[in-house]
């Protein structure tokens, strides 16, 4: 039975997986985690209180843009922000996955996994 993955062993790839995920589409926060927990089949569990701060840490570098969605009047709830990934953050993401592609043949090299 496979085991889930969160804290640590996610540590230095969360914002390259955020920015995956946008590469979908714009989405709010919430969004977001539903979408990584999805694409991980369940067993992908992160907290919001580590995928906000890596968001704010996104959009501050410049890699994703974010708004305020005007469609919250509408609905009830608190107002959402919505994050789109930049062109910056689009090169960013090919970087990241070529260097998850070293990564991954790297250690499964050394593991004896075969790739």
């Amino acid at each position: 039975m496979a085991r889930e993955i969160s804290g640590d062993a996610l540590r230095g790839h969360l914002e390259t997986m955020l920015l995956s995920v946008l590469e979908r589409g714009p989405a709010h926060g919430f969004e977001i985690l539903k979408r990584l927990e999805a694409a991980g089949c369940g067993l992908l569990k992160l907290r919001e209180g580590s995928v906000y701060p890596a968001l704010y840490r996104l959009e501050e570098s410049g890699l994703v843009s974010a708004r305020w969605d005007d469609t919250s009047a509408e609905r009830r709830g608190p107002r959402r922000r919505v994050y789109r990934l930049s062109q910056k953050g689009q090169k960013r993401l090919m970087e990241g996955r070529e260097d998850w592609s070293q990564f991954v043949s790297i250690i499964g090299g050394i593991m004896g996994a075969t790739t």
